[in-house]
């Protein structure tokens, strides 16, 4: 009579199954996929040369301002809506409560569409400094201050409070112990999630081509559809995956190290 298999081995012969019907479904999709379309379509190395430099130094680069600038504003601006949903007084509280509400209820393209089209009929006349980048920068950081306010929130919540007493305790007043005392724990401790919504950030920069930009204005995505538009190919749109890549993946890496060292230092 055949020994019944113990939970470990049960578990070993599951996840065996499991690696033998993934190294199948692989092997038949290498097998009938038709890798001389693949590559004559997203694979031109003639047309990838092309590119370069400029999605270097006109597309990756503008993608880079237009992150950072959008996160600049958004970390400040979440930083004074955080404080607000902190605040002892009401009216901050709900007027805090509803922006983050409403700028995390609604896509990041309305919030463009809004910037790009809303503004300049609400106010005519009225220019936003800094043209599409100032553009770029108050519709990214309209969306990612929802998201940090949180973020920051959460942190400054997380620092024990007995941080704040012992503060107060040495004639720190309460803002003054909130800036020089409480902040700056909360922001070693936000610094992982941060670094995450900079990635989601970097990614919807690819939204800036709903502005109207210039030749010299375009980001990763808006570039690479430009490419493939002309040369019917589509090629460019890869290597602007790449290229985004080329950030993301260091990024990600940096944010692992950095909830790491969090895990550690606890």
């Amino acid at each position: 009579m055949t020994a019944r298999l113990t939970r470990r081995q049960r578990r070993r012969v599951s996840q065996g199954s499991q690696y033998i019907l993934f190294g199948v479904v692989l092997v038949a999709a290498a097998a009938f996929a038709d890798w001389g379309q693949l590559r004559n379509q997203f694979a031109r190395l003639d047309l990838a040369t092309e590119l370069f430099p400029q999605i270097i130094t006109t597309a990756l680069l503008n993608t880079v301002l237009y992150t950072a600038s959008g996160f600049a504003f958004g970390i400040g601006l979440g930083l004074v809506i955080a404080l607000m949903r902190l605040s002892s007084i009401a009216p901050y509280r709900w007027l805090a409560g509803v922006y983050v509400e409403i700028f995390r209820g609604l896509p990041a393209l309305l919030i463009f569409i809004f910037v790009g089209v809303a503004v300049p009929l609400a106010f005519p006349g009225t220019e936003i400094p800094g043209g599409t980048y100032g553009k770029v920068a108050l519709a990214l950081g309209l969306v990612a201050a929802a998201y940090i306010a949180e973020t920051i929130r959460a942190g400054i919540q997380a620092v024990p409070k007995g941080q704040m007493e012992a503060a107060r305790s040495l004639g720190f007043s309460h803002p003054r112990a909130m800036v020089s005392v409480v902040i700056p724990q909360a922001i070693r401790i936000v610094v992982p999630p941060l670094t995450n919504e900079l990635v989601l950030l970097f990614k919807d920069s690819s939204l800036v081509l709903f502005l109207g930009v210039t030749l010299n204005e375009r980001e990763l995505t808006k570039f690479g559809r430009d490419l493939a538009s002309q040369s019917a190919n589509s090629t460019p749109i890869l290597v602007a995956g790449l290229c985004y890549l080329l950030v993301t993946v260091p990024l990600g890496f940096a944010v692992r190290r950095l909830e790491a060292r969090a895990d550690r230092a606890k």
